[in-house]
């Protein structure tokens, strides 16, 4: 392994919550009523854009853009308490110390992510962020994932990828590169069969020195 890039939302800062409540305010807002199946979407790694057409149906590229500003205000009002996954910044200190090179490759705005990896103090780990704004395509598709590695000038099959979704992880997958899953024990399962190596419920549990050995020494998806 020579790089690892890691999604943002549920992987980086625990903006789960924080999400679903401002989608709620923004569906609320417009008296649109939803099922537990379409809310589920949200956290599976699309673009905003991509959130916005599966809740609202078709929507003209003015609509698009008033709602996907009505949200991020929303999101804002309701992200003042937002904090990193517990043993987030011990697990980064540890890469950092190493000189291993990270990304970020979130699918999120790019507003929104520089916002909060400055307002969390994050930025300095990471030399790449890449961003939805960035691609034509989110997850499953792999091109952020690859376009963050290419920009680290590193090749897939030496990449790292940290996930907490299933559509995240196949598109790590895609990409041919290796992945870790972060997410509840309860969802570990689904992570796994999507194709993580491992799954892991936070970072508290992770040292790095061990894990990179262990993904150097074993051929990809062994679980």
């Amino acid at each position: 392994m020579k790089c690892a890039i890691f999604d943002m939302d549920g992987v980086l800062v625990d903006s789960h919550p924080i999400h679903m409540r401002a989608w709620k305010r923004l569906l609320k807002s417009r008296e649109k009523a939803v099922t537990e199946k379409d809310l589920e979407f949200i956290f599976e790694g699309r673009k905003k854009e991509e959130i916005l057409r599966h809740l609202f149906g078709d929507l003209s590229q003015e609509s698009l853009q008033v709602l996907g500003r009505r949200k991020e205000k929303f999101f804002q009002e309701e992200s003042a308490g937002i904090s990193t996954i517990p043993g987030l910044r011990q697990f980064l200190d540890q890469l950092h110390a190493d000189k291993f090179p990270m990304a970020v490759a979130s699918c999120g705005g790019g507003g929104r992510v520089n916002h909060l990896l400055n307002m969390l103090q994050l930025r300095h780990y990471f030399s790449v962020v890449v961003t939805g704004d960035d691609v034509k395509e989110g997850k499953p598709d792999p091109a952020i994932f690859l376009r963050a590695a290419d920009l680290l000038s590193v090749e897939p099959n030496n990449s790292l990828v940290f996930e907490d979704s299933v559509s995240g992880v196949q598109a790590a997958v895609t990409a041919g590169m290796r992945c870790i899953g972060i997410t509840d024990p309860a969802r570990a399962g689904t992570l796994n069969d999507a194709g993580a190596d491992q799954v892991f419920h936070n970072f508290l549990s992770l040292n790095w020195s061990h894990l990179r050995k262990t993904m150097d020494t074993t051929s990809p998806y062994s679980h």
